[in-house]
């Protein structure tokens, strides 16, 4: 069955989050923020059955039908949700996926798939509408990491970095922000040493920001970047969480 978690807040609606594979695995403290936030802003937020991975590692190594077949299983189990109790949107929390899961319109193409994609929304876009309350200055520097699938493939450049500030943290960008850190999602295990080399330039420009936390909107990226520094590397949503009431991100001590 759908696991269902009611809003804490006066209800404003009802979104399916969608958990990922490697997020699931590596670090579920990200999934459990979202969770928390986005019911205390007025969500009823539900894990949808039937839905697993979302088909973006399978599809970077052109394994087409398997990642095809990944992609259907979670078009039908999203219209199964949408039809039932409703759905005002899907949220997704790991950028690669975001990506792939806002593509399927055009993968799969059908009226279906079209419909799932227009749904999905990065939760920095569901955060937006839904209005993060402002919040005082926590006297600490946020280096905002734009993860490639998020700033290139999805067009979210602001988002993030606002909702950080207005939640009181001073946000700053390392410079060539636009360039990748080498996970890009199955780059970092096809080709190790180009993988490599874009992340020491990543870790080094972020370093230079001499920030107290490093933030990002993808899991694979926290994976790349937080094996080589010291800084500790968040999930954006996690800021957001312990800005608004949550507990203080492990990661953080």
């Amino acid at each position: 069955d759908p696991q269902s978690f009611a809003s804490t807040g006066p209800k404003r609606m009802r979104v399916a989050l969608m958990t990922g594979c490697a997020q699931k695995a590596l670090n579920t403290d990200i999934n459990d923020a979202t969770i928390r936030l986005l019911r205390r802003l007025g969500c009823e937020v539900v894990i949808p059955r039937g839905m697993g991975c979302c088909g973006a590692l399978t599809h970077h190594m052109g394994r087409e039908a398997e990642s095809h077949m990944s992609a259907r299983a979670n078009i039908a189990a999203f219209i199964a949700e949408k039809r039932g109790a409703g759905l005002d949107a899907i949220v997704i929390n790991t950028s690669g996926c975001g990506t792939t899961v806002k593509d399927y319109g055009h993968m799969i193409g059908s009226a279906e798939a079209a419909e799932v994609s227009a749904l999905t929304l990065d939760i920095s876009e569901l955060l937006q509408r839904l209005i993060l309350p402002e919040g005082a200055a926590k006297g600490l520097t946020v280096a905002y990491h734009a993860a490639c699938s998020l700033q290139h493939g999805q067009q979210i450049k602001t988002a993030p970095k606002d909702l950080l500030k207005r939640a009181g943290f001073t946000v700053v960008e390392p410079a060539d922000s636009h360039l990748c850190c080498g996970s890009a999602g199955t780059y970092n295990l096809l080709q190790p040493e180009i993988s490599a080399q874009l992340r020491t330039r990543k870790v080094q420009t972020l370093e230079a920001k001499r920030p107290d936390i490093i933030a990002a909107g993808n899991i694979g990226c926290m994976m790349q970047i937080g094996a080589a520094t010291a800084i500790p590397i968040v999930h954006t949503v996690e800021l957001l969480d312990w800005a608004t009431g949550g507990p203080k991100p492990r990661a953080l001590g």
